[in-house]
């Protein structure tokens, strides 16, 4: 712990890289641990796809309003410790779609798979407000099928995001993974952009597979951010 302090203090630009263990805390449900979205589903990716959206849009939106909306949840200290970083000398590029990062008004923040509450209608392309698509996923302007702006399975990242999160990996001399078990790619992918002198941090509940030089703190992130001090 005392390793992690020393490095966020020395680093001249720290890139947070995060995932779903990130949001738990704010009671927010991951996606394949035994109490996620995924347990005891069938075809529960198939359920987050491009496919079933066009597909059986009924389908898609019941299971995304039933399983990924939490707008009572708010940030938990390690959203509040790594904007407080970011807003000094850093970036966030995160997988979550829960929009907790940006509630801090944070915006040092990177949404690689987008935000489930920036919503439009696919046919006439205006922005409708994520509480009207929750009462229909049909627009009542124009009839055509409303969605969230998140990438879907089959679905490519935006070419913007893709830059962006390069360049935050490039820049940074520090990088700390929290909370995912880095799995997903692209996004794991951009590790490969990390400048050789680039030191990395990983912060999991599993341990994650680093090199020899790196630092892997087994645990829950709660704990870990609750003593990194920011004076």
């Amino acid at each position: 712990m005392m390793e992690l302090q020393q490095l966020i203090d020395q680093a001249n630009f720290v890139t947070f890289m995060t995932g779903a263990g990130v949001s738990t805390a704010s009671g927010i449900p991951d996606y394949r641990s035994q109490t996620g979205v995924y347990a005891g589903k069938q075809n529960a990716e198939y359920q987050l796809s491009h496919d079933n959206f066009v597909n059986h849009p009924q389908d898609f939106w019941e299971f995304v309003k039933t399983n990924l909306y939490f707008p009572e949840a708010e940030p938990n200290v390690i959203h509040q410790k790594m904007a407080d970083i970011a807003q000094r000398k850093g970036m966030i590029i995160t997988q979550n779609v829960d929009g907790l990062d940006k509630k801090l008004q944070n915006e040092n923040v990177i949404e690689f798979h987008g935000n489930i509450y920036d919503t439009y209608c696919t046919k006439c392309q205006q922005p409708v407000a994520w509480q009207q698509y929750l009462q229909n996923y049909q627009h009542e302007n124009c009839g055509g099928l409303i969605r969230p702006h998140v990438v879907l399975y089959g679905e490519g990242i935006a070419e913007q995001a893709v830059q962006q999160s390069v360049a935050a990996v490039v820049k940074a001399d520090l990088l700390i993974i929290v909370g995912t078990s880095f799995q997903v790619y692209p996004f794991a992918g951009l590790l490969q952009y990390r400048t050789p002198n680039a030191r990395l941090v990983a912060i999991n509940k599993t341990p994650l597979e680093v090199g020899i030089n790196d630092v892997m703190i087994t645990g829950d992130a709660v704990d870990v951010f609750r003593q990194i001090n920011l004076d």
